[in-house]
């Protein structure tokens, strides 16, 4: 056995083991230290080819805690009967002075800050609930929210501050008293924010009338939301010693520090008009700005360890807030086109009766479903201690797209009604801001070519990150025996995937495993297919292509997107089984699933046509579908059946849409479309005996709804309580569909003052 083992070693591990270090694509230590930073979770399942569904369906179901949902039910309610978003985005420009007094002294800015110091101290599931619910009422608001509780002083404060910040800090941000930012992104560093130009040099200065050791610090920072109103501004820069005054290396890297805005020479105040949203957002800049080195996060031990706790932070922080606002559209759209749908008549019947219509209809649903199984699996994932860093990646690209895509639909349906603004256009500033959610924490088009296969590649896959460790040991002998061992497990596993694969082709997948009976269960043969499919083709493309790979950007983002959509779909099932199969929602379950096969059927087919090594590509088609990609986008009974459900009052529809926030005020603009719907529905059975009428020929088929009403109620048809229900529900009817008007002076008087470039 050792003859063979060693024959082995000498006659291919050893070759491999060359060629693999020189194929090795170089990592720059940002990358380095990216890759290395957060956890594998269900990724790694669904990238090893051989997803364990139990482990899927184990995981603990999304649960709020007593004093969650109790925070929830009350003072998150409260704060949202004070919002008022036409007057926060189009008139002031700004949350109103009570709601920031609410946020502060109810603890909003909070959420995620310890007991000990004051905060609540929430789960990812209740932080992400919150601004989810927020989000359907005011984008503006929810930002507001969101920030301080996702990438930013409090955060990191939490993990890496020393006990005295945390004891000074922490207290003074849960109690509102300060108001946190966090500067990262700048004019010449956007989403390479390893390259930020930002820099501190350590010598000795002057603070309170005495020298100690410090930082000088000069910065020129962009988009920075909250900074406007910031007390308090964590800074990433990066860190120089010329005189190693704190250790032997003068080139130390990203640092993070904590500066009072009040400090002299940091400058806050001006403001940025991120696409007329009204939640605040604006540059700082620092020239020769000195501070002393205990204001580090984590003291001076923690110089030059920045980009690691900022990697770290947004791995969790990346799955909680977009995908949040990305929910909140879903909940949003779903709810109220569905009644506006219903309660828009064209050509004498309801607009989601038209086919077109429907087919829009039915994607709102079935992403909406999506939505909110992806964000609980997502923050299920956080509350387990996790720091999953492709799947929050996955989360905030596909979570935003999607949302992207269903606002649009929503936009479509409601034409007109969308394009107006004012207080009745719950649509209007949420199709204005959505483009900030696609930008920030990572742009989409970035995250997609980027992060999520081309650190999912490394991350995720049983041996490819251990064999690259062993080829970087400076130990040759000691590298070259454990990547001896990882080849032969590596080859194993591969020969094993593409053996499987042509079974599951021939066979239909009938062969794997699935973990339930039911109309659910083919999905999750098919998507062990696809696992294992997707196992083979990234194992011959880093093979192939080495490290190429890294440049070959649409190979990467369509390998992504089937381990995305994996996922997703994994998120599907999941919620399915968490509320207990209910089967009113299988036509939006069986929509996300068969959308999820189909793209992944859709990325694998442009891989092996457009894959540089067009022999590879060939290969690939071969042996993962030789007899061709069949899966289909969802059929049209069952987009037309979800769009029958968005019309239809019901339990499937407030599960669906439960954390939209409509309001009981008269002018709450979900309101008034809300309660036009619910009176159309409550007098379908009286609007069914004038058609009856009307065909037998009783009422004149021309006659208007006061003609008609009139005559019904003559000829004994309809009682005098029923004609006046109809008519206060065609009133309630009339308000719904009617857009705002206003005075020409209001728009004279809307004047911006240009501001310098930042």
């Amino acid at each position: 056995m050792s003859t063979l083992s060693n024959m082995r070693q000498r006659y291919l591990s050893d070759p491999a083991f060359k060629m693999f270090k020189k194929v090795l694509p170089p990592l720059s230590e940002t990358e380095r230290e990216a890759m290395e930073a957060g956890s594998v979770w269900w990724d790694g399942e669904l990238f090893g080819g051989s997803p364990n569904w139990n482990t899927l369906l184990n995981y603990p179901k999304p649960q709020l805690t007593d004093e969650e949902q109790t925070f929830i039910d009350t003072k998150l309610e409260t704060l949202l009967a004070m919002l008022d978003d036409y007057k926060i985005v189009q008139e002031d420009r700004d949350l109103p002075p009570e709601v920031w007094e609410y946020l502060r002294k109810e603890k909003f800015l909070s959420l995620i800050i310890g007991k000990e110091y004051g905060g609540m101290d929430f789960s990812a599931l209740a932080n992400s609930t919150i601004v989810t619910r927020i989000a359907t009422r005011s984008l503006s608001a929810a930002v507001c929210v969101m920030v301080p509780n996702s990438l930013g002083p409090g955060e990191l404060l939490g993990h890496y501050g020393t006990q005295e910040q945390k004891d000074y800090w922490l207290p003074r941000l849960a109690n509102g008293e300060d108001i946190p930012c966090f500067a990262l992104t700048g004019p010449e560093a956007g989403s390479d924010a390893g390259g930020i130009p930002d820099q501190g040099v350590v010598c000795y200065g002057e603070y309170q009338g005495e020298e100690v050791l410090g930082i000088k610090l000069n910065w020129d920072k962009r988009y920075i939301t909250l900074a406007p109103v910031a007390t308090v501004l964590g800074l990433a820069f990066k860190l120089q010693d010329p005189d190693g005054l704190i250790g032997d290396k003068s080139d130390l890297g990203i640092t993070c520090a904590l500066i009072p805005t009040s400090h002299p020479g940091v400058e806050v105040g001006q403001r940025h008009d991120p696409l007329n949203m009204a939640f605040m957002n604006g540059p700082t800049r620092g020239k020769d700005v000195f501070i002393p080195i205990e204001w580090i996060i984590g003291g001076k031990e923690y110089a030059g360890r920045g980009w690691r706790m900022l990697v770290e932070c947004l791995s969790a922080g990346r799955g909680i807030s977009l995908p949040a606002l990305g929910t909140a559209v879903g909940h949003m759209t779903a709810r109220t086109t569905g009644a506006y749908a219903y309660v828009r008549k064209q050509f004498g019947m309801s607009i989601g009766n038209f086919e077109g219509v429907a087919q829009a209809m039915g994607r709102i649903g079935g992403f909406t479903y999506m939505l909110e199984a992806s964000r609980t699996l997502t923050t299920t994932s956080l509350d387990q201690g996790e720091k999953p860093g492709i799947i929050t990646a996955i989360a905030k690209y596909h979570m935003t797209e999607m949302a992207r895509t269903i606002l649009n639909d929503s936009m479509d349906i409601h034409a007109g009604r969308a394009i107006q603004l004012g207080p009745k256009n719950y649509l209007g500033h949420h199709y204005f801001g959505m483009p900030v959610a696609i930008t920030v924490e990572g742009a989409n088009i970035l995250t997609r070519n980027l992060m999520i296969f081309g650190q999912g590649a490394t991350r995720c896959h049983p041996y490819v990150l251990a064999e690259m460790e062993a080829a970087a040991n400076p130990d040759v002998q000691e590298g070259s025996k454990a990547f001896d061992t990882l080849l032969s497990k590596h080859i194993s596993f591969a020969v094993g995937n593409v053996a499987k694969s042509l079974l599951n082709a021939f066979s239909g997948s009938r062969f794997n495993r699935a973990p339930v009976s039911g109309e659910t269960a083919p999905y999750y043969r098919h998507l062990s297919r696809m696992s294992r499919a997707l196992a083979v083709a990234s194992d011959f493309a880093m093979l192939s292509l080495g490290g190429e790979l890294k440049r070959r950007e649409l190979v990467s983002a369509r390998l992504g997107d089937v381990l995305s959509h994996l996922y997703l779909a994994s998120a599907t099932l999941k919620r399915f089984e968490d509320e207990g199969r209910q089967q009113t929602d299988l036509p939006m379950v069986h929509y996300a699933l068969q959308h999820c096969l189909h793209q992944c059927g859709v990325a694998f087919d442009e891989i092996f046509a457009n894959f540089p090594r067009k022999g590879v590509g060939r290969l690939l088609r071969t042996l993962l579908f030789p007899i061709g990609i069949h899966y289909k986008a969802p059929k049209d009974e069952i987009t037309v059946s979800i769009a029958k459900l968005l019309m239809k009052p019901g339990a499937h529809r407030d599960r669906l849409t439960h954390l939209c926030y409509i309001g009981n005020k008269t002018g709450d603009p979900i309101a008034i479309m809300e309660r036009a719907f619910i009176a159309l529905q409550e007098v379908k059975p009286l609007d069914a005996k004038l058609t009856q009428a009307v065909k037998a020929g009783d009422i004149p088929r021309k006659a208007t709804l006061a003609e008609k009403l009139v005559l019904a109620k003559e000829q004994g048809l309809l009682k005098d309580a029923e004609v006046e229900q109809m008519e206060n529900a065609d009133e309630l009817r009339r308000i719904a569909i009617s857009v705002d008007d206003f005075n020409p002076e209001r728009f004279s008087s809307l004047t911006l003052e240009p501001g310098k470039a930042a």
